[in-house]
């Protein structure tokens, strides 16, 4: 009896003792969410936009996998993707492309006016076909 007085009283005067839960390994990491709008705007009056979300990666555009695989490779900078040998006509149809949004946490800006669509492919591989 002198137990179970014992252990009420405990529990009256300091509350429930909790049951132990392990832990494994850290906390969990906070993710942050990049989500970028791809868009191009053609001076002959065509323009088109994407919404690409990463971690997961997902939105509208029909090459999300390897589209945020390619920001990750330059850290969102489309500027830093290595050209492709593509050939291109020389054909003077200016477009401007513009990646904005939020990438792991931090805003991000870009925008590069190429001399045709082909140059502005060339340059950013999957990111702007859509």
């Amino acid at each position: 009896m002198l137990p179970v007085l014992l252990a009420a009283t405990l529990t009256a005067l300091i509350g429930p003792v909790p049951d132990p839960k392990p832990t494994y390994g850290s906390a969990p990491r906070p993710t942050t969410r990049s989500e970028v709008t791809l868009s191009y705007l053609a001076d002959a009056g065509f323009a088109m936009a994407v919404k690409l979300t990463c971690d997961p990666p997902g939105g509208g555009h029909p090459r999300a996998v390897q589209a945020c695989a390619t920001l990750e490779q330059v850290d969102a900078d489309p500027g830093r993707i290595p050209r492709t040998s593509t050939a291109c006509i020389l054909l003077y149809k200016p477009i401007t492309a513009t990646l904005s949004g939020t990438w792991q946490g931090r805003d991000v800006s870009w925008t590069h006016r190429f001399g045709n669509s082909c140059e502005m492919r060339r340059a950013t591989g999957v990111l702007f076909r859509f």
